[in-house]
């Protein structure tokens, strides 16, 4: 299993455990409404019993042991709140060393800081722990939090690549941002 945790000032970045439940869950009932189209907004849990969350927690676990998928909650140094999580999917190991990175924040704890600090580890924890030497966010091109967070983070803009995800049944451009050990 992996167990590698970061620390911050505002918060902490690591994999989820079995005695998250209560507090993860308590999260996703706070979100607020979806306040534009990249937010989720309030969430329907009703099917997100403690059962469902052991096997959620032992699904990523077997991802990360496969070094398929890297999945990590953020949360709040002050008091351990979940505040959403960073996720690293392999793309090519080998000669390339190649992840792509995503992040989510409860919509109810944007604009405090977490979601730059947690980045800022989550690339320590991307190129010095699992070992990447290229970091990739792809980001929709009219999502400019996430541009300009990736931005501040020190990720380099690297340009849009055309049709390169399936999104709502259609073939929709990217904007690439990189970081690169």
């Amino acid at each position: 299993m992996f167990t590698t945790q970061n620390s911050g000032k505002l918060v902490t970045v690591r994999p989820l455990k079995h005695s998250d439940y209560n507090n993860w869950l308590d999260s996703f009932l706070q979100r607020r409404p979806s306040q534009h189209q990249y937010d989720e907004g309030a969430i329907d849990m009703n099917e997100c019993t403690p059962e469902w969350f052991d096997a959620l927690v032992l699904r990523q676990q077997s991802l990360a042991a496969q070094d398929d998928t890297y999945v990590f909650g953020i949360f709040r140094q002050s008091d351990g709140k979940h505040l959403g999580a960073i996720d690293f999917t392999t793309l090519l190991r080998e000669e390339f060393q190649w992840a792509r990175v995503g992040y989510t924040i409860h919509n109810q704890y944007w604009q405090k800081g977490y979601g730059k600090e947690a980045m800022q580890l989550a690339l320590t924890i991307g190129q010095k722990e699992l070992g990447y030497h290229r970091i990739e966010a792809h980001i929709n091109l009219d999502n400019l939090a996430s541009q300009k967070l990736a931005e501040s983070i020190g990720m380099e803009y690297e340009g849009v690549r055309k049709g390169f995800i399936f999104e709502n049944g259609e073939w929709v451009d990217h904007v690439i941002y990189a970081a690169v050990k």
